[in-house]
């Protein structure tokens, strides 16, 4: 059963969150585990820890609900990060055996590209995702790249939201759900770890951890962890560098404050092509499955021409202070950063075995050119922005319940461009327009582009004890949205555009959580979302574009035993003026397709069988459709199925953790999906992972040394994950599962 423990924030303050985080530490073997802190619900200035009993369905659950829980969620611990996820990963990778999540696998192996999911059928820019409680996304769309911001080694916990939360609950697209990270919580001893694991394809990572305890005198505790990352990949000429530092500083000031530093830095480099989403059906029936690019510097598909380099940070300041009266505040002042710097041949598919079958680019005016001297034409594309905010709540705890108000702050400037360039020189083009400095313009590109927008989301609610086990929590939240943009050419327009649009919206909240019994809770949610349209690209914008708003219902229930975790929810969710990406992920292209609706059942479970063994699994029948109505709209919408979004999603398997043991056996199925580009389903894809670990303890200076042995994709499955095409096109270029993968791992404590 749960054990949960009360405290108010003292001189030594527990970190608050913002919704349950897992922290279960692998390698203990305490009577308890602690998976983490509620800060939801407790307020400002206050935390609950809670903790399971080893041994209990609670203590080993991939994923799991809480008995406060307000809407569908999914907790997963530091423990099932550490034990049942690719060391190379981040949060695509962990999430991935959650309810309803769809997460394509990385084509090029585990954690060694960016990936792409689905939550409900909602796509990446649909739903939230926040760390440590800060929203962060592109500014040319909400979307994210899993490989260039927090790897697995710094997440300390992760949960799911499937829904909006409460009116507190901030972000861009919070409607289709939050995908929520958490920074470690600080040893309360010092600590030194030395990890690494080798593997398959060339994979290598090694990283060093630092604790240092509470310090004398000053109760302050610093974290640090450095990691590094390589591999070769499964790909051809596909390799990634990735180095990550982040560090975070906990210090209490005076009796009733805790402050909290964190930075963040990642740098990621890739060789992989923008242009081209893999291999046509001609390139593998010479080069096989696993080219992606060559060594032929005369090709537009040379790997030399085809880089990415990222470089990302995030970083905040946090003050939690408890005053007089019950009043308390969080402040969080934050910024992050993304650079994509890119070059890229500009049809790496032409490519034949030997040399390019074409080497000419059609310019705007529909002109073919062929660069002189053995050019090869490409392009560089950057994408840079600064984001920069703060979030203030502020709650009152009261006879009949707790009163949170606080506001939300946010702007960005954003500085992208693609030109066109030879790639063998490394030169931008010369150009005979005043405008755009190549002269030759393709479609895809475009010139200087500078953006910004700034938000504020101001917010109240009150969480009334309405009666014995009985919590009611309306809230409201507005939203006031205001974006600009300036480009001498736009992309997509290919003109120059200049223009700034305002949001308004009016979005009210209402939950219900109620306790029937010490282990069993019902709760109930409705609640409003609007996303407002990205507008970077497109043709000439004469009127203001419609917002995207959704109206969320949903109702569930959960159950939590010494042997059985268990929880089940519907939902009911309709859209508006709903936007879908026509375009691709490097160069979106967003419309209005009208009305949708979202709707389904979910369920999630753990079962202890005895003797260590424990058995899961999950299950999500998510049903997104084009409101009928769109049939009738001048022009007609488009009706029947949303595409990308698979009905059925599903997991299970087996878990042992007993003595210095412990395993997983875990499968994911994501079923068929819509794929308008193929013109039909893609079809369903399966994936089994096996995790074998045993920890050795107490030698000498050694504290603890734990050996993990793990086999992705157990069952060799290759079916394909993305098609640009129909497959009968002789020009469709295909994307498959990486196949079985092996990793060695070994993290020492000391």
């Amino acid at each position: 059963m749960y054990q949960v423990v009360s405290f108010k924030q003292k001189k030594l303050a527990a970190a608050l969150s913002l919704a349950i985080i897992a922290m279960a530490g692998s390698t203990a073997l305490a009577d308890t585990v602690d998976l983490g802190t509620v800060g939801g619900s407790a307020g400002a200035g206050s935390t609950s820890s809670v903790k399971a009993e080893r041994g209990t369905a609670a203590s080993v659950a991939p994923t799991q609900a809480n008995l406060n829980a307000t809407q569908p969620q999914s907790v997963m611990s530091r423990a099932f990060i550490e034990d049942s996820t690719p060391p190379t990963g981040n949060f695509n990778t962990i999430l991935a055996i959650a309810p309803s999540v769809a997460a394509m696998p990385s084509t090029n192996g585990p954690g060694m590209a960016d990936q792409k999911m689905s939550l409900r059928g909602f796509q990446d820019g649909e739903y939230n995702v926040t760390f440590d409680g800060i929203p962060f996304g592109d500014s040319n769309g909400p979307t994210h790249h899993s490989t260039s911001y927090f790897p697995a080694s710094v997440i300390g916990g992760m949960v799911v939201d499937r829904g909006p939360g409460n009116a507190s609950n901030i972000g861009y697209s919070t409607y289709g759900g939050s995908i929520n990270m958490f920074s470690k919580l600080p040893s309360q001893t010092a600590l030194t770890s030395v990890y690494g694991s080798v593997g398959s394809w060339g994979s290598l990572l090694e990283g060093v951890a630092y604790e240092s305890g509470r310090m004398a005198g000053s109760d302050a505790t610093l974290q640090v962890n450095a990691q590094h990352m390589a591999a070769d990949g499964y790909l051809s000429n596909s390799p990634i560098n990735n180095v990550n530092l982040t560090v975070k500083y906990q210090r209490p000031i005076g009796d009733s404050t805790l402050m909290t530093l964190f930075a963040s830095g990642n740098k990621v480099k890739t060789n992989v092509t923008d242009n081209a989403s893999g291999p046509t059906a001609a390139q593998i029936a010479v080069l096989g499955k696993t080219y992606v690019m060559n060594n032929n510097p005369a090709s537009q598909g040379y790997y030399g021409y085809n880089t990415a380099v990222k470089s990302t940070d995030l970083d905040y300041i946090r003050l939690q202070t408890s005053w007089a009266n019950g009043w308390e505040t969080d402040n969080q002042a934050y910024t992050y950063a993304y650079a994509n710097f890119t070059e890229a041949g500009q049809d790496p598919s032409q490519f034949n075995g030997t040399a390019d079958a074409s080497m000419v680019i059609t310019t705007i005016t529909k002109a073919k050119l062929t660069l002189p001297n053995g050019g090869v034409p490409g392009y560089h594309k950057l994408n840079s922005y600064r984001v920069w905010g703060d979030v203030l709540k502020a709650t009152k705890q009261m006879d009949s319940g707790l009163l949170r108000v606080g506001a939300w702050y946010e702007g960005s400037k954003t500085n992208r461009h693609n030109f066109e360039a030879d790639m063998v020189t490394g030169v931008q083009l010369a150009g005979a327009s005043a405008l755009y400095p190549t002269g030759v313009v393709t479609t895809g590109n475009f010139a200087q582009q500078n953006s910004s927008w700034s938000q504020l989301q101001p917010f109240v609610e009150y969480e009334w004890a309405a009666a014995p086990g009985l919590t009611v929590t309306p809230g409201y939240k507005a939203m006031t949205y205001h974006f600009k943009l300036d480009s001498a050419m736009n992309q997509k327009a290919l003109t120059a555009q200049a223009y700034e649009y305002t949001y308004h919206a009016s979005l009210p909240f209402l939950t219900v959580n109620k306790k029937l019994n010490a282990e069993t809770s019902l709760f109930a949610q409705y609640a409003k979302g609007m996303q407002v349209p990205f507008i970077g690209v497109g043709t000439p914008t004469t009127s203001q574009p419609d917002p995207q708003t959704t109206t969320n219902y949903q109702v569930g229930a959960v159950h939590k035993s010494d042997r059985l975790t268990i929880d089940a929810d519907l939902y009911y969710i309709t859209m508006n003026n709903m936007q879908l990406n026509t375009g691709t992920s490097a160069n979106p292209m967003f419309t209005n397709v009208g009305g949708a609706v979202y709707k389904g059942a979910e369920a999630q479970a753990t079962y202890m069988l005895g003797a260590g063994w424990a058995a899961y699994a999950n299950f999500g029948y998510n049903l997104a459709n084009y409101d009928a109505s769109n049939a009738a709209s001048v022009p007609a919408q488009p009706i029947g199925q949303v595409p990308n979004a698979p009905k059925v999603t599903s997991s299970f398997g087996a878990l042992y953790n007993q003595g210095n043991w412990n395993a997983s056996l875990l499968y994911k199925h994501v079923g068929e999906q819509l794929n308008t580009k193929l013109g039909g389903q893609l079809p369903a894809i399966d994936n089994t992972d096996l995790n074998v670990a045993y920890t050795f303890r107490n030698l000498g200076s050694v504290k603890a040394l734990k050996l993990q042995f793990s086999i992705f994709n157990l069952a060799n499955s290759q079916q394909i994950t993305a098609v640009s095409g129909p497959l009968t096109a002789a020009a469709t270029q295909y994307q498959w599962q990486a196949p079985r993968s092996f990793m060695l791992s070994a993290k020492a404590d000391f």
